[in-house]
């Protein structure tokens, strides 16, 4: 998506917008895991509302991949030999419309699993193979200092959980809700956060 065309999106249309992104190339294969695109993170959004999160976390969780559609450098590939930052184009078109936490969580939910590996040794042992190929387009595990930084976040916590629910979201078959029947809730946050920025 162009930029021309992510500054014509609304608080009325931002939803849409999204959905039909699911219905369009929801499809498309997730490169390395046994899920599409789409139902990687409706498997985040389902274990993530099965864990009790809020609803701002479960809508984290659901759209923390958003940017490998949006993004102008195309989606993941086990050839790719450099990082195509999807964490910071999906970020930057949902900023306008919903609260840093869900917008942190899509941004450093790539920085959570540099952080884990570094932080938490038994977490990089649970990794597939295609998240272990991108964590090493990604920049490996974070320094001492970069793990310092990460933690002054004040959503860090959340974003690690968002982490979490999008390495379960890998099984196949598992059966969810689709996109539509989350819509009335990523509206929710949508109409929260823009009421909230017009008062």
């Amino acid at each position: 998506m162009s930029a021309p065309q992510a500054n014509m999106l609304t608080r009325e249309t931002i939803v849409g917008f999204l959905g039909s992104i699911f219905e369009r190339r929801g499809g498309e294969e997730y490169l390395g895991e046994p899920v599409t695109m789409a139902e990687h993170m409706l498997q985040g959004a389902h274990f993530a509302e099965q864990a009790g999160e809020a609803e701002a976390i479960i809508v984290a969780a659901l759209l923390h991949d958003i940017g490998h559609f949006t993004s102008e450098f195309g989606t993941f590939s086990m050839n790719d030999v450099e990082d195509r930052h999807h964490e910071e184009a999906g970020a930057a078109v949902l900023e306008r419309f919903f609260p840093s936490l869900v917008t942190d969580c899509v941004r450093h939910h790539v920085a959570a699993k540099r952080y884990l590996c570094a932080a938490r040794p038994e977490y990089f042992e649970q990794l597939s193979e295609a998240s272990v190929h991108s964590l090493n387009l990604q920049g490996g595990l974070m320094s001492a200092e970069e793990v310092a930084e990460f933690e002054t976040n004040p959503n860090c916590e959340s974003i690690v959980r968002v982490r979490y629910y999008d390495d379960m979201g890998k099984q196949a078959g598992l059966a969810t809700k689709s996109f539509s029947d989350y819509a009335p809730m990523v509206q929710r946050i949508v109409d929260a956060h823009c009421g909230a920025a017009a008062g």
